[in-house]
């Protein structure tokens, strides 16, 4: 049974910096891959930042140059340092972790969220 926990949410300034972790149960090479993502109120879930199995790293438009997804393989554990958050920073953050196969987009497994909020 895959598991993944996410901390690190809470309520931040704009222009603020705030750092999500993501525990995964088991080994973090068993996934393709492993990603965040958001959904913002009244929103779909979006793509945040990815990283792949041989550690390269995507971003969305949005988040660029102000994130970086990064990994720690001895301790199974995602992070996202976020920097210079804005108000529409503001969201639910989910850890994601895909296996594949099956082709073509394999098995999502997801955490619970945490909440992320950017105000003044």
């Amino acid at each position: 049974q895959v598991q993944l926990v996410e901390s690190g949410g809470g309520l931040v300034q704009p222009g603020g910096s705030q750092r999500l972790s993501c525990a995964v149960s088991g080994s973090i090479f068993s996934f393709t891959s492993m990603g965040w993502y958001r959904q913002a109120p009244g929103k779909e879930r979006e793509l945040v930042a990815v990283i792949a199995n041989i550690g390269s790293t995507n971003y969305a438009d949005s988040v660029k140059g102000r994130f970086t997804i990064s990994r720690d393989i001895t301790k199974n554990m995602m992070y996202l340092q976020m920097n210079g958050l804005k108000p529409e920073d503001t969201a639910v953050y989910y850890c994601n972790a895909n296996r594949r196969p099956p082709y073509p987009k394999g098995i999502d497994y997801w955490g619970k969220g945490t909440l992320v909020t950017v105000s003044s």
